[in-house]
């Protein structure tokens, strides 16, 4: 296969599982992000001239329509927690679905969330559902994907709570009766490429990506503990606290919990009953249990000569 597929954020978490995805594929692979030395780590990963890299702010529409130029498919995966979301979530997205259309792209795949809304009291929510719609109204066959909570080696998040373990004699969990459904980033990429490689299959429909347990934020934290052989007690922040909490210091550096995130947190981040999703695309999803093994062990206390914890 002699495809382009250019991947903006490639070089990010869930990017590089998509890239690696493709790899296998045999299509080319052009990873296209604000600082492409980020990056080059994929480079070694894929065959002799598999890669590209190009330096784009999809802030800046002349970059973003260069950067699509002979491109059989394209996928949108950046995405941030906090900061300006409109010109990311929305300009930026519409930049990239317009040079795509406008460029002849057969395949468009938008990473966006679960809990993506127009409506959405979150700001996150809100950019994230409103750049889906700019994004079908400039390329209206495009793929949408909403993965929910993306685990992986790389996360922010399990890895976030297992560095909290190591460190903290217990566990403050906030809002611990949340569900979500953590997915694997591997299940992820799988699919993505899936989707653009095959837009007469997936094109114009939205999916919602998530493993196999739907698990609440305590029962996370909890499975966390046991698979880094850390005894913690884990402590409820009353909602009322976590609320003040996230208001007063969620503007910090490394604050635990931002406000948006405090109200992204009042409706659970689970797959629709009805949804399409990655039973569709022939993939089972892989339970965290199963893979976590392979980096919560650096969280123990001897290590990866320690014991292994029953799940």
């Amino acid at each position: 296969m002699d495809r382009v597929v250019t991947l903006f954020g490639g070089g990010g978490f869930v990017g590089r599982y998509v890239a690696q995805a493709l790899y296998k594929t045999g299509a080319r692979v052009r990873i296209a992000q604000r600082d492409p030395r980020t990056a080059f780590f994929l480079k070694p990963l894929g065959a002799l001239g598999q890669t590209q890299f190009v330096g784009v702010d999809i802030r800046n529409p002349d970059q973003v329509a260069a950067a699509v130029q002979g491109s059989f498919a394209v996928v949108n995966l950046v995405g941030i927690l906090k900061g300006n979301f409109e010109q990311f979530h929305i300009d930026g997205a519409q930049n990239i679905a317009e040079a795509a259309a406008a460029a002849g792209v057969r395949s468009l795949v938008q990473v966006s969330a679960i809990g993506a809304d127009p409506e959405s009291p979150s700001r996150y929510g809100r950019s994230k559902g409103e750049g889906e719609e700019a994004v079908r109204a400039a390329f209206p066959n495009a793929t949408i994907m909403r993965p929910s909570v993306v685990f992986g080696r790389e996360d922010n998040f399990v890895n976030r709570f297992a560095a909290m373990v190591r460190l903290l004699p217990f566990l403050p969990v906030i809002k611990g009766a949340a569900k979500l459904q953590p997915v694997y980033a591997a299940d992820v990429g799988r699919a993505v490429t899936a989707a653009a490689l095959d837009p007469q299959t997936h094109g114009g429909k939205t999916y919602e990506l998530g493993g196999p347990q739907v698990v609440t934020m305590r029962e996370l934290n909890e499975f966390i503990c046991k698979a880094t052989g850390r005894n913690r007690m884990l402590v409820d922040i009353p909602d009322g606290v976590a609320g003040m909490m996230a208001k007063a210091t969620g503007w910090l550096p490394g604050a635990p919990i931002t406000s948006d995130q405090w109200l992204m947190l009042q409706k659970d981040n689970v797959v629709g009953e009805r949804a399409r999703g990655l039973k569709d695309f022939g993939i089972s999803p892989t339970p965290l249990a199963a893979v976590s093994e392979g980096w919560l062990t650096s969280y123990r206390r001897h290590g990866r000569f320690a014991a292994k914890q029953p799940y």
